[in-house]
């Protein structure tokens, strides 16, 4: 008997059904069955059914003989089930990766409950994916399991069957089914809270709800009246609640929810079409009277609402909205007057301080377009006041950021005044990224531009062949910047050279090292033990961060790597800290704790390569950072034609790693479990490529870079210290006597069956 019974209606989704069915299928835990339900589709659903189910035993393909609608659908569904728990997914939604897991180990740690409650994302047409606003209500602090009593606020979530779990003996011991119509999901879901002994909630995305594109006037041409449904499916829950005395003081509260979501049917834009709202209201108007609980409090803000379906007045309602709509249009006025107005006075503001004297001792910072204290600009920023006497500094960040930035450095947020001030009177600017496009530089300001690391993607107007990498960049604009630097700091001279011709201009190149890079040669072994400590690393552990790029042509993280099993496969004493591209708003994981950490938001990534004892990287430029540490690193490269066709590299990163190279999950779990990522070849390989990439990181670029541009001139100027003689501070494997060289078993063949190579 499987864990779980995915049951997916399928009526006119055959754009969608097979991410479906995929999402589900290629889920890390596989104890389950898949009960597909042509729901008697009039497109291709039914074979996509009958192929999923040819090629895969876990898919039981049920075609219904006549439409039934998703009720119906899934009732066929629940008649076939088996497993323990029922799933509900809609054939256009999808499965998060690890979702079932997650919900598995919920449930253990919950003691099998009747329903277990997850969370959901919203995935929008255009790409985008927004979570759910009802966070709040699916902490998984406080006693578990616990009756719905001990959390009504439950019933504030959407009320539908495809975010929770359900023990398939409860649904069956209480003769739970779906009710035919549009809102079927409402007189399953109330009643399978009300009737549950045992409730969970988990804390996490489960679910990508599909919201199709409406297409404008649809609701008035399909003169579809199916939402008036949503009475009976309140007579369903009423008769529910009527037939069990214990459970009338529910009444009021489900009252008011009823009140709520028919006004939400009302409001909606592809609901109802306008000539029926007359008589959707004269028919809430009768269940309002029916369903009513006299001495019910009705809350003050909800109390509108309730006087518009009491009356029923259709009138009422269009003069409502109209009101509602003419203060909405107001407020729209108002807010772009006011910004107007701000703008203007910012600008003159602006104006006002590029007039007066430029001051010597400020120097302004900012990294990442306003993101936090960091990268290149961050261990200037810390220079300019070690070296430089009297130098007050200002780091621009927005306000999330803030908690980043030493207490020595002004706070300043984009597009206010102080931020104006800054950028007018500031003697130095320094960026690793573009500054605001309205800024004009003024005679004595030194802008100094840092990069962000050594390049091996493309950059710059080697873009302009590569429209998905360019994502519309306007290159005459960013031609404009690049004329407002007076200097560009370099790395080595594979950077100068790329840097002088993708952003021409009449700068002057500095090749003095990565300032992110000095702490590197300044920390110390307890500095590593502490940083350690603090990501919460168990003590013997050989710590991967695995740190992958964004994708030019992907919207989101690339999931390529089962990490759970990487992790599995390496055995107990290796730990992952997985970091995701600050392009993206997500984890690499949905999990975090124990053995996987997620330290996507981490503020400094410099900290997490000290505390780690190898990388794991595609294509960032981050391996030419940790080259300096003399650590082993692995490339995962599972996509170099898809990578090279969107965004191309300077060279054939097979041609010259930094380390072995992996071109799957199987040849990356080798790669640790033969120690070659640490082996002879690898530090072979390492060692050519710090030759070539990393000639002046010797721990003193920050330095360089101040005594050369503030305090006048090469004299003096910290030499560099010969690779040979450079000593970073070792990782913690390097130091423990009886880290792993191979502790694991390493695969037997491939996926095809091929033997899995050991090396690049």
């Amino acid at each position: 008997m499987p864990r779980f019974s995915v049951i997916v209606p399928a009526y006119k989704v055959q754009a969608y059904l097979q991410d479906c069915l995929e999402s589900v299928l290629g889920q890390s835990y596989p104890d389950l069955e898949v009960i597909a339900v042509d729901d008697s589709s009039p497109d291709a659903c039914g074979a996509l059914v009958d192929e999923f189910a040819a090629r895969d035993a876990r898919v039981r393909a049920v075609h219904l003989p006549e439409n039934g609608g998703v009720g119906g659908a899934r009732n066929a569904g629940i008649e076939h089930a088996t497993g323990d728990y029922l799933v509900f997914v809609d054939g256009d939604d999808t499965l998060a990766p690890d979702a079932l897991r997650a919900i598995a180990d919920r449930i253990k740690e919950a003691g099998d409950p009747d329903v277990v409650v997850y969370d959901h994302a919203h995935a929008l047409w255009t790409g985008e994916t927004v979570r759910s606003p009802f966070l709040h209500q699916l902490t998984e602090q406080g006693p578990v399991p616990f009756r719905l009593d001990d959390r009504p606020l439950l019933l504030k979530l959407p009320l539908v069957a495809w975010n929770k779990a359900y023990r398939r003996e409860f649904v069956e011991s209480e003769k739970l089914t779906f009710a035919p119509g549009a809102h079927t999901d409402t007189s399953w879901t109330v009643p399978a809270l009300l009737a549950a002994e045992s409730v969970a909630t988990l804390d996490r995305v489960c679910v990508h709800h599909r919201r199709q594109r409406q297409v404008t006037g649809a609701p008035a041409d399909r003169g579809d009246h199916g939402h008036f449904d949503i009475h009976e499916q309140y007579d369903r829950v009423f008769a529910f609640v009527d037939a069990r005395p214990e459970l009338a003081h529910w009444r009021p509260v489900l009252f008011r929810r009823m009140v709520d979501q028919l006004m939400s049917v009302l409001d909606r834009p592809d609901g109802l079409p306008r000539t029926a709202r007359a008589e959707f209201l004269r028919r809430s108007r009768a269940h309002y009277r029916r369903y009513r609980t006299p001495g019910a409090a009705v809350p003050l803000h909800s109390r509108l609402r309730h006087l518009l379906v009491r009356t029923g007045s259709y009138r009422t309602y269009r003069a409502m909205r109209l009101a509602s709509a003419l203060r909405r249009h107001i407020t729209r006025f108002v807010k772009s007057v006011a910004r107007s107005v701000r703008s203007a006075a910012l600008r003159l503001h602006y104006g006002i301080q590029r007039r007066l004297p430029l001051r010597a001792d400020r120097a302004v910072f900012t990294s990442h377009s306003g993101r936090g204290y960091g990268c290149n600009p961050g261990a200037l920023e810390a220079a300019f006041r070690s070296f430089v006497p009297g130098m007050r500094t200002a780091w621009v960040a927005r306000p999330e950021h803030h908690h980043t930035l030493p207490t020595a450095t002004a706070r300043v947020r984009p597009g206010t005044a102080a931020y104006w001030t800054a950028l007018a009177r500031s003697k130095y600017l320094v960026s690793n990224v573009s500054w605001d496009e309205r800024f004009v530089k003024r005679a004595g300001q030194t802008v100094i531009q840092t990069q962000a690391g050594t390049p091996l993607k493309r950059m710059g107007l080697d873009l302009q062949d590569r429209p998905a990498a360019a994502r519309g960049t306007d290159f005459t604009a960013l031609l404009a910047d690049v004329d407002t630097w007076d200097h560009c700091l370099s790395a080595n001279r594979h950077s100068t050279l790329v840097w002088e011709r993708v952003f021409p201009g009449g700068y002057t190149t500095l090749e003095t090292g990565q300032p992110r890079n000095d702490v590197f040669q300044q920390a110390t072994s307890a500095d590593v033990t502490r940083l350690r400590e603090s990501l919460g690393i168990p003590e013997g552990s050989v710590a991967i961060l695995y740190a992958p790029t964004h994708r030019d042509y992907l919207r989101t993280p690339r999931h390529t790597l089962d990490l759970e099993r990487v992790l599995r496969q390496l055995g107990p004493r290796y730990v992952l800290l997985a970091r995701a591209h600050h392009i993206y708003d997500a984890p690499l994981t949905p999990a975090s704790g124990g053995r996987l950490i997620d330290v996507t938001d981490h503020p400094s990534i410099e900290s997490l390569c000290l505390a780690s004892d190898a990388l794991v990287t595609d294509y960032s430029s981050l391996m030419f950072d940790y080259a300096n540490l003399d650590r082993p690193i692995v490339i995962h490269s599972d996509d170099r034609e898809a990578y090279e066709a969107a965004r191309g590299t300077y060279f054939d990163l097979r041609a010259f790693p930094p380390g072995a190279i992996a071109r799957s999950e199987d040849e990356l779990i080798d790669i640790f479990a033969t120690g070659h990522w640490r082996g002879s070849r690898s530090a072979q390989l390492r060692g050519a490529f710090r030759e070539r990439f990393c000639p002046y990181d010797d721990g003193r670029a920050a330095e360089r870079v101040v005594q050369r541009l503030v305090l006048g001139g090469t004299a003096g100027q910290a030499p560099v210290t010969p690779l040979a003689e450079r000593h970073p501070v070792p990782s913690a494997a390097a130091t423990s006597a009886n880290a792993p060289l191979a502790s694991v078993p390493h695969p037997q063949s491939s996926t095809d069956g091929t033997p899995v190579p050991t090396c690049s």
